[in-house]
């Protein structure tokens, strides 16, 4: 969501006649998009406002402009260090808020008429894979999670502009698609929920894949599970954040599931989808967690064998319910518990890993290093291919699917190699 919101930024200052400069010194402009998430990523846009003080010393024409996931208190306190503090609702009023003169007469007007900045045609950070928001914001508040707060409730995009904005990049050879939101199971346009736009995006000729993110296992209902089962572009990769094996620790979590009805509903997925790639969201450390609440979290791990999961130590977010419990798990105690959780997830997907030794499978390339090609296959796990020809022979793969034959499993990644070759 955060390259997202970039992407439609970019499109507003390339509005303004703004250009990118790869000189930080020489910049006119800085726009700090930030998400606010996690602690840390709150922390690294703290560590830029000395950089900024010390560059406007010199270059003394410098605007900065903070946007993205920011919460109200942390305004106040970020108004110090950059020019202009804003919503990321509100980068269609650029002008307006920059006070430049004369930049409202060089300004595309249309953008300022949206309604919504979603709306704004976002510049595409990416040739071939393109984010498209469905949905923003949330209604779910999560004891331990700021978004509700910065990103306000629930809003959906117009279907039909989804649509358009999705056939749009099909026309122009865009080979991967990923539906975003912060709950996009609870999408609703109308009569169209979820599943139906799921199967009218599926139902748009071209060759693509789809893939979508993030779901809320409250709102993941059986007639999403048959769809994404029926819509052959939809590939076998789901993110389902569990963030507790302990059922005392989700209610505190303020998760309304249990552990049990969180593993019925894998074991719908994988029964409708048996080859399906599973990487869920774990919060390690929460208030109050003890050892044998962890303990269920790693047991839950072994039994429901995650083929990636995103582990994330505990931060107090400000603002949010779980701010006023104590943080009682000590650092040393989260990292070992990160470690643990580690451990299995690595035998795990080591375990998926090596059921596809010998198979062949259709790679979406990403990138090339020398004689080396990445991407990532149908169920989005990473493939590390050694070619014969060192570039710019096979340059023309990036972007490109191919079909390739695996021949070696490492716990985070696949190798293989050309069958043409």
């Amino acid at each position: 969501m955060n390259i997202s919101d970039s992407e439609r930024l970019a499109s507003v200052l390339d509005g303004l006649k703004y250009k990118l400069t790869p000189n930080v010194k020489e910049a006119d402009l800085i726009v700090v998009t930030m998400c606010s998430v996690r602690q840390t990523a709150v922390d690294r846009v703290h560590g830029l406002m000395p950089k900024f003080k010390e560059i406007k010393k010199i270059n003394k024409n410098l605007k900065t402009v903070l946007t993205g996931c920011v919460l109200k208190k942390d305004k106040k306190i970020f108004i110090k260090g950059f020019d202009y503090v804003t919503d990321i609702k509100d980068i269609k009023k650029l002008p307006e808020i920059l006070e430049i003169p004369n930049m409202q007469k060089m300004y595309d007007g249309t953008i300022s008429k949206l309604d919504n900045y979603l709306d704004i045609t976002p510049k595409y950070s990416n040739k071939f894979s393109a984010n498209v928001p469905i949905m923003t914001g949330c209604n779910n508040f999560c004891s331990y999670c700021v978004v509700p707060y910065a990103r306000e409730k629930e809003v959906s995009r117009p279907a039909k502009e989804i649509i358009c904005e999705i056939k749009n990049l099909v026309k122009n050879n865009y080979k991967e698609i990923w539906l975003l939101g912060q709950n996009v199971n609870s999408y609703k346009d109308e009569k169209i929920n979820f599943p139906k736009l799921l199967k009218l995006i599926n139902d748009i000729p071209g060759n693509f894949w789809i893939r979508f993110t993030s779901s809320h296992p409250k709102d993941f209902s059986e007639e999403l599970i048959k769809t994404m089962a029926k819509c052959k572009k939809y590939k076998p990769y789901l993110n389902l954040p569990l963030q507790s094996g302990d059922d005392k620790i989700l209610k505190k979590m303020n998760r309304p599931y249990t552990t049990s009805q969180y593993k019925d509903l894998i074991k719908k997925i994988r029964k409708a989808m048996p080859d399906i790639a599973l990487s869920t969201d774990i919060i390690i450390g929460f208030p109050g967690e003890t050892k044998k609440q962890f303990e269920n979290t790693a047991r839950l791990f072994k039994d429901i064998k995650f083929d990636m999961a995103y582990i994330n130590k505990y931060s107090p977010r400000v603002g949010t319910a779980a701010e006023k419990l104590e943080d009682n798990v000590s650092k040393k105690e989260k990292n070992r518990r990160e470690k643990v959780l580690t451990k299995i997830l690595k035998t795990t997907a080591l375990s998926h890993n090596k059921k596809l030794i010998g198979k062949e499978i259709i790679v979406l390339i990403d990138s090339q290093k020398n004689n080396l090609l990445f991407g990532k296959n149908e169920q989005y796990k990473t493939i590390k291919i050694n070619v014969q020809h060192p570039k710019p022979k096979n340059r023309y793969l990036v972007g490109e699917f191919i079909k390739i034959k695996t021949t070696e499993a490492l716990s985070w990644a696949l190798k293989g190699k050309l069958i043409d070759e």
